[in-house]
């Protein structure tokens, strides 16, 4: 008998003494739950900074001239953004623009300075964005390969908690979830930002 058998019968062994498997998960989550807007934001906004984004508000007349800002405060010349993004979002931006699309390579991203993108919904008791390819955010490369991510959060799409914030996702979109700039930690616990993504994160939340 050889060890593979040996193991696997183990397990079998293992499996007959185990209760049955339910035949209905149970899923109590917690839902429904709201929160008045100023406490949502708040919320929001103090999950964000702890994760070190960057956190601007605006309403949404302003909303143009808040994004024009930011591209600007980080020195931002050349900027990617998908195809289906609000053309006024970068009305009075004086740099390049450039529309993403499958005939762009993805390592000639990185040749962007930012890009800017909408987001689906975003889970304020987590600080989490979601995205899930929609045409205001574009492929996974767009939001992961630039160094600065600009993301428009309107407050419509804000929810307290994960099981609401899924419960507006198509489970069958691909979806990103965005808690902060990416960021890790090497063998000696030193942080370390923008592995596997961007390494600034801007959010401007849209009231």
């Amino acid at each position: 008998m050889s060890s593979r058998d040996v193991i696997l019968g183990r397990i079998r062994d293992a499996l007959t003494l185990a209760p049955p498997a339910p035949q209905r998960v149970p899923r109590e989550y917690r839902t429904g739950r709201t929160l008045p807007p100023a406490e949502l934001i708040a919320l929001l906004v103090d999950r964000l900074v702890d994760y070190k984004a960057h956190v601007h508000r605006c309403e949404a007349a302003d909303l143009p001239a808040t994004v024009v800002r930011v591209l600007g405060e980080v020195g931002a010349r050349r900027v990617g953004v998908p195809v289906g993004l609000d053309d006024s979002w970068l009305s009075g931006f004086d740099g390049d623009v450039v529309v993403d699309g499958p005939d762009i390579p993805a390592p000639q991203l990185a040749d962007l300075d930012a890009v800017v993108t909408s987001s689906t919904v975003s889970c304020a008791e987590t600080g989490t964005i979601f995205l899930d390819g929609r045409a205001d955010q574009g492929r996974r490369a767009l939001t992961l390969v630039p160094d600065t991510h600009v993301c428009v959060v309107p407050l419509g799409t804000v929810e307290v908690g994960v099981p609401e914030s899924l419960a507006r996702l198509v489970p069958e979109r691909p979806t990103t979830m965005i808690s902060g700039p990416s960021a890790t930690s090497d063998i000696e616990l030193e942080r370390v930002e923008g592995v596997h993504g961007p390494r600034n994160l801007h959010v401007v939340i849209v009231r």
